[in-house]
């Protein structure tokens, strides 16, 4: 679970755009980057070497 306040100011460390949280798959996610961030044990892990590309779909949806 990421704090609402936390995530209001943590951006993309690629396009500094701002990042969605993603419960269900416990991620950051930035789609003007395409790439998300894993939150491991409430902290978010923003490596780029460390985050997975977005499918097309979650690109779109």
């Amino acid at each position: 679970m990421i704090d609402d306040k936390l995530l209001s100011i943590l951006v993309c460390p690629v396009s500094k755009a701002p990042l969605a949280y993603d419960r269900d798959k416990e991620e950051l996610v930035c789609k003007a980057s395409g790439l998300a961030y894993p939150v491991r044990d409430g902290i978010p892990v923003m490596l780029e070497s460390e985050a997975r590309q977005l499918t097309a779909d979650e690109k779109l949806g």
